[in-house]
């Protein structure tokens, strides 16, 4: 999987994207202590409202970056959202009040929803071949893992030198230097594209999920992964401190197996990918969340037990391995289908799209578990997660080929894109790698599950 990094340009941004995830991490237990200081009892209030400004940067500013990102060089895109951020971040110890924080945590989430599809878009334009790319994915989901792991640890140690306010600067320095890593890097400018209006390109990254079969399913396992990553990153403290009455230590070791249980698969993915496909691997890990769910219900049901904390730290990392075993697979099926042109759009949609997902599922988790108790709250999620899976699998149809014989009935026909079709009743009939375009506004078939008529070759 390393052989990727032989690639000095995606090396650079590999570089990169670990140094801004470990100062964003760094800002996280930051922004706590900051809160606390400033709202003591309430603090957990400061932070739920600041983590929801974060979805609505992500949900709202990804989609309009996605429309513009095809006429902005990416080097130049991606320094200035990195220089943003290490601005907002250096302006972060010298609040005084709550809503300077949420202003400038509005601004550096809103640079990051830019910089992150800009990033996740550019790194399949360096590395074409499907093997490396694959590999990309499994590296960049490693190193949101380790991120999980090594951020707590890190600030740990910080906080026993030095005062919480230099977290921040730590922080300001990991985006300083993503930026230098990025302006060091020589990328491929954007495919040719017609230019469209940035609303216009906004609404074919939303049309490109509505209208494509697999990514209507991906959207759908965004909402199953959601819905048990909620209960793990919300309800861990609860189920921890309050039901099994462990001590603060054991909050970290089970997110802890929850990020371990992640990074073991992202590990085995590449290999297993290879002998089948990547809608094997997501839905047969998504039908896991459910019945992890039930079993951590199980466990919340009931008083605690010598085996309840083993139990725990299993599930959790069961739902863990689970997670990424849909997401690590999830920008293969984006690149495969969409068009080179449209990938900035694509990845945004779906940055949006997906953070919406967390932006529902979050609250749920926190409400329901302070009104109607964690047993309650862990079945509910999981029926969301099974509905969600459940609906990805009818949605996504068994055989999906890449190649499908289709009828353009509005074209002229001495137009370009029709040089290898042949007259049909109804217009002129071709086959090619499909995808969602200006050309092909809607998918061949009258539903989705049906059995494509005239396919030519196996799906991935």
């Amino acid at each position: 999987m390393l052989s990727v990094l032989r690639n000095s340009a995606y090396r650079r941004l590999f570089t990169a994207q670990v140094i801004a995830l470990v100062g964003t991490g760094l800002a996280t237990v930051a922004l706590s202590l900051l809160a606390y200081e400033l709202a003591g009892e309430n603090a957990s209030a400061v932070l739920g409202t600041a983590f929801a400004i974060k979805m609505i940067a992500y949900v709202t500013i990804a989609p309009l970056i996605g429309a513009v990102a095809d006429r902005i060089p990416r080097r130049v895109l991606m320094t200035a959202m990195d220089l943003i951020r290490a601005a907002a971040a250096a302006g972060l110890p010298f609040v005084t009040e709550i809503w300077q924080i949420h202003v400038l945590i509005f601004l550096l989430q809103a640079a990051s929803a830019a910089f992150t599809p800009t990033f996740q878009a550019t790194v399949p334009a360096i590395l074409p071949a499907e093997r490396d790319y694959t590999r990309a994915l499994s590296m960049s989901r490693l190193a949101y893992d380790l991120e999980s792991l090594f951020s707590p640890v890190l600030a740990t140690a910080l906080l026993s030198l030095v005062s919480y306010d230099w977290l921040f600067a730590g922080t300001t320095a990991g985006f300083l230097a993503s930026a230098a890593l990025v302006v060091a890097t020589a990328l491929p400018g954007p495919a040719p594209v017609e230019r469209t209006g940035a609303r216009a390109k906004a609404r074919f990254g939303t049309h490109l999920f509505r209208a494509t079969p697999r990514l209507r399913a991906l959207l759908a396992l965004d909402l199953a992964v959601a819905a048990a990553g909620a209960v793990v990153l919300v309800d861990t403290v609860s189920l921890v401190r309050g039901h099994l009455g462990r001590p603060a230590g054991a909050v970290a070791l089970a997110l802890g197996a929850y990020g371990a249980g992640s990074m073991v698969i992202a590990l085995l993915l590449p290999r297993l990918l290879r002998r089948t496909t990547d809608r094997a691997v997501m839905l047969r890990a998504a039908f896991a969340l459910p019945v992890a769910l039930v079993a951590g219900a199980a466990l919340t049901a009931t008083g605690p037990h010598t085996w309840s904390w083993p139990a725990l730290l299993a599930v959790w990392a069961t739902i863990g391995a689970a997670c990424s075993a849909v997401l690590t697979p999830s920008g293969r099926v984006i690149r495969r289908s969409t068009a080179d042109a449209d990938l900035p759009a694509a990845f945004a949609a779906r940055f949006s799209l997906s953070h919406g997902c967390w932006l529902l599922t979050y609250p749920l988790a926190g409400w329901l578990a302070t009104g109607a108790g964690l047993p309650v709250t862990v079945l509910v999620l999981g029926a969301v997660s099974l509905g969600a899976t459940t609906a990805a699998a009818t949605t996504w149809p068994a055989r999906d080929p890449d190649r499908l014989e289709h009828v353009h009935p509005d074209l002229p026909p001495d137009h370009p894109h029709l040089a290898d079709a042949r007259p049909a009743t109804d217009g002129w009939r071709h086959g090619h790698h499909y995808v969602i375009d200006r050309h092909h506004r809607r998918w061949p078939g009258k539903t989705p599950g049906r059995s494509y008529r005239g396919a030519l070759r196996s799906p991935r």
